[in-house]
């Protein structure tokens, strides 16, 4: 019988993760990670986040998916809001070790589908109750009913706190959320196509990006950031604390990115909605220098490897700048994203096609007589 090769005999394998590999066709968005570009549906990043409510860019993104255009998001989303509240007595009913992120997937599980609302419309509609919920009865308070008066991101944040929010709290949060509405075929947005490319249902694909998005190389940069940051504590501490960080080969969270071969376009959007909320913010002035401080010193470290600011740095700091917990800054990134997942199932869905690659066999060969 012959022996699988060992790994130190294997040829590295030159599309390992895919990298580089064309897996479908998208009309939704385009990541351009040498020129620092993000495209959904055919405008900039920066022309859809800080302009547009979450709403109307979920449907610039859903165009042609389905969703009829004469279907208006805000109040569809609302009705969807309030019939996943009827879902909520089952997640104060689940068993208290469950995480926010476990009780949001229990709670799209059993959230029933009709025809009074589109799947997309449902879906994406419910997570934001889910997440509220979730962590308002992790926190031993008792659920707050979503607000149909409200746009998404401004009862989000009613539903976690009990207060309306302040009109430029919920305008930040709007911002996060178009911002990350979508983000190329990432490892959560390709298991939706996956799943989806079977003609399983969306709830069903939603459920599995969930999934993939818990994994920490995926999901999980924003908390690390704000942990950092206060490590460093002070501006005058920034150069030393990053220096000594590198030494040690350690990352420093919020900076590089596997596409990304220059800054992350989403990082000056983010960084633009701080201005609106005020610099007096001691931690935003104390993130900036960092950020300086981190730039400077990856230059002179890596002068080899462009390593600039990405989205997870600002998104930290805007996050914990309008009161958002850092443990919810995955689930709020798939609340976000929800949408996002729901289009490519749904463009996939459309070419009928199944997704199925193949593998390269490394292993034994069968004994020959």
């Amino acid at each position: 019988m012959t022996e699988a090769p060992s790994p130190a005999r294997m040829t590295p394998d030159p599309i390992a993760g895919l990298e580089g590999v064309v897996a479908a066709n998208t009309s939704l968005s385009h990541v351009d990670g040498e020129e620092g570009v993000l495209i959904l549906r055919g405008r900039l990043i920066e022309d859809l986040a800080g302009k547009m409510p979450f709403e109307a860019a979920v449907q610039h993104l859903w165009q042609d998916l389905g969703v009829s255009a004469a279907f208006s998001l805000q109040p569809g989303f609302a009705r969807a809001r309030q019939q996943a509240f009827k879902v909520v007595p089952l997640l104060e009913g689940a068993d208290a070790a469950l995480t926010v992120y476990e009780r949001m997937q229990l709670g799209l599980a059993a959230l029933p589908l009709g025809d009074e609302l589109p799947a997309p419309v449902a879906i994406s509609g419910a997570l934001p109750v889910f997440l509220a919920a979730s962590h308002r009865i992790a926190s031993g308070h008792q659920p707050v009913a979503p607000d149909a008066t409200l746009g998404t991101a401004a009862d989000i944040l009613k539903m976690l706190t009990g207060t309306v929010p302040p009109q430029e709290s919920a305008d930040a949060l709007d911002r996060y959320l178009v911002t990350i509405l979508d983000h190329g075929l990432n490892a959560s947005t390709f298991t939706a196509r996956v799943i989806g490319s079977t003609q399983a249902d969306l709830k069903q694909a939603v459920l599995g990006a969930m999934g993939a998005l818990s994994g920490p190389l995926h999901g999980g940069a924003p908390g690390p950031v704000l942990d950092m940051i206060d490590a460093i504590g002070a501006p005058e501490n920034a150069a030393g604390w990053i220096e000594s960080a590198l030494a040690r080969k350690e990352r420093l969270m919020g900076f590089g990115h596997r596409i990304y071969r220059t800054r992350d376009p989403r990082a000056d959007v983010l960084k633009d909605g701080l201005r609106v909320l005020g610099e007096e913010n001691p931690k935003i002035r104390l993130a900036e220098d960092i950020e300086l401080a981190a730039l400077s010193a990856l230059k002179e470290a890596k002068p080899d490897r462009p390593l600039d600011t990405n989205v997870e740095f600002y998104t930290a700091v805007l996050l914990d700048a309008i009161g958002i917990d850092r443990t919810l800054f995955t689930p709020l990134f798939a609340v976000g994203r929800t949408p996002g997942w729901c289009a490519h199932v749904l463009e996939q869905q459309q070419t009928g096609k199944l997704i199925r690659p193949s593998s390269h066999y490394v292993g034994p060969e069968p004994e020959t007589v």
